[in-house]
């Protein structure tokens, strides 16, 4: 089988990324099936005419854009794992590696396909198809994906398991993270000087301290705003989970991740209370010229 744009692909997870990026597969003539545990985002879907209905039986790839490792086992054990036949199933989850492994050994011992395949970039880049993607899978998975792929992503990176696929994502992760409890910090430190938030961010855009989390400063208050009008936990928020799973990850690989410890314990907080600071007028920022 080859993958085409007349091929099925089942999108399972319609929030924050998963209805942007279901949204850019259909602007691109892909045939889409839609899954969601909200029905209203389903039905959402299903009013563009051209979404075939929430049905993944139907799906000859069923991409998952789900909180966790238990919402995807919650979908394929309706069934779905006891009828793979070649059928495959991408990962777009932030998910442990090991995790990864345990859903890869079941999928293909079913004789189906998988793939990790992380995205980063955001809602506004998942509906251009302009996410970065980091694809895990052996070589024939991953050159049958490669049409899919490509409709998603600016450029897709390929690593050979996976595993390692879901590591490089928690390993940007923890990168992203540091830098936003750092300028947070630095935040704290200018402000108590008079400096304006904007003027900081200017000024470490030009320097030695330029970040993308300084370049797109108030991204992770749109984000915050459209998980607390979704009705996110906030355990479930990637400033919070993301940074439990490097965690987990560094514990499962035995190596330490002191970092992604002070994280996990502090930046929570600080990135929710900041969102709701912007969205009541509060903030020092100049309402995140960059983002």
């Amino acid at each position: 089988m080859v993958l085409t744009t007349d091929s099925t692909i089942g999108v399972v997870g319609l929030g924050n990324l998963g209805r942007p990026l279901a949204l850019n597969l259909i602007d691109k003539g892909w045939r889409l099936a839609a899954n969601d545990s909200r029905l209203d985002r389903v039905n959402e879907l299903k009013a563009t005419g051209t979404v075939i209905g929430s049905d993944m039986d139907s799906a000859d790839v069923l991409c998952f854009v789900v909180p966790d490792e238990r919402a995807i086992w919650a979908v394929l054990n309706t069934g779905l794992l006891e009828a793979m036949n070649g059928r495959a199933i991408v990962v777009h989850s932030t998910i442990l590696p090991e995790r990864a492994r345990e859903l890869a050994d079941a999928v293909e011992t079913a004789g189906g396909r998988f793939a990790a395949a992380p995205v980063s970039g955001g809602p506004e880049r998942a509906r251009i198809g302009d996410l970065s993607l980091i694809a895990g899978a052996d070589a024939a998975t991953s050159a049958f994906l490669a049409p899919l792929f490509d409709a998603m992503s600016r450029e897709v990176f390929s690593v050979a398991s996976p595993a390692a696929a879901c590591a490089v994502k928690l390993a940007n992760q923890l990168v992203m993270f540091s830098a936003l409890a750092s300028l947070h910090e630095a935040m704290s430190l200018t402000q108590s000087y008079g400096v304006d938030d904007t003027d900081l961010l200017q000024f470490v855009e030009s320097a030695t301290g330029d970040t993308w989390v300084g370049r797109h400063w108030g991204f992770f208050d749109d984000v915050a705003h459209d998980y607390d009008r979704a009705g996110t936990p906030e355990q479930l928020r990637p400033w919070s989970k993301d940074l439990w799973e490097v965690l987990g990850a560094a514990r499962e690989a035995q190596v330490s991740a002191p970092v992604a410890g002070i994280l996990s314990q502090t930046l929570p907080a600080i990135v929710d209370a900041h969102a709701r600071r912007v969205e009541r007028g509060l903030s020092n920022a100049g309402e995140g010229g960059h983002a």
